[in-house]
């Protein structure tokens, strides 16, 4: 038997359609490639919207990177110039490129995290050691490493050292 035959034998033509279970065949094959390849096209559109998105994500990643190398550039072109001064003016350019700096990460969202003399906070520190003190235990007593946030998330911890009783 043939593929047909089969068909025909599996559903049986109503009596009164008037189609012949061949007609009935060939309309439930062409339905079938009809379907098929839309389900094709649709395959090839979802992968070609795949790709263009992640093209535009590594281009936004790009252009973030080339925004922050930029404002880096300023800083960099400084401290050429901090190299090239006498004693007195070295200080003060130091003092400026570290403030324009400073600017430059506050607007990208960064922030020092505040720790001397504060609870440690096992979520903004990392102890790295622990001193006997006369502060009450568990206080940062000293910053080794300053820590950062950007926009609310820690990107690197503060490296402290954290008071312990005198016993």
């Amino acid at each position: 038997m043939t593929t047909e035959e089969e068909v025909a034998e599996l559903s049986p033509a109503e009596p009164d359609s008037g189609e012949s279970p061949l007609d009935e065949v060939a309309a439930l094959r062409s339905a079938h490639a009809e379907l098929n390849d839309r389900f094709l096209r649709l395959a090839a559109d979802f992968e070609n919207y795949r790709k263009r998105a992640a093209k535009d994500q590594a281009s936004r990643v790009e252009a973030a990177v080339e925004q922050v190398i930029c404002d880096m550039l300023e800083v960099y072109d400084n401290l050429e110039r901090a190299e090239q001064a006498d004693d007195d003016a070295l200080r003060t350019g130091l003092a400026q490129i570290r403030k324009l700096f400073g600017t430059v990460l506050k607007r990208r969202g960064v922030t020092p995290i505040a720790c001397l003399n504060e609870q440690f906070d096992p979520s903004l520190h990392e102890a790295i050691a622990a001193v006997p003190s006369e502060a009450a235990e568990g206080t940062v007593i000293d910053e080794v490493t300053r820590g950062y946030c950007m926009n609310g998330r820690v990107i690197r911890y503060a490296k402290v050292a954290v008071s312990q009783n005198k016993e």
